[in-house]
């Protein structure tokens, strides 16, 4: 996979992290039985957000026409690349 194919992976899953978040961060004020979860999965979202952004900072300094795994071993390439399909499908922003 090269280099440019997974930071546009990464930036779809924040562009979905960053509207789950902004959805969250609205439904804290809906009810004060709720707020709480709310906040927490807020709180959570805004975690990973920061480790992604880290992440596409990474790369963003490699070749994009590289392959990531001259860069990085083929497991965290994979572990990664399951990370991003499980966050962009969880759909956090829905409920």
């Amino acid at each position: 996979m090269k280099v440019k194919e997974l930071l546009e992976l990464l930036e779809e899953t924040i562009g979905h992290l960053r509207i789950a978040l902004v959805v969250n961060q609205q439904r804290i004020f809906e009810s004060p039985y709720t707020s709480y979860e709310f906040a927490q999965r807020a709180v959570e979202i805004q975690e990973d957000l920061k480790d992604l952004e880290k992440i596409r900072a990474e790369l963003e300094r490699l070749d994009p026409e590289s392959d990531v795994e001259e860069h990085y071993p083929r497991e965290e390439v994979e572990k990664l690349l399951k990370m991003l399909e499980l966050l962009r499908e969880s759909e956090s922003h829905i409920y």
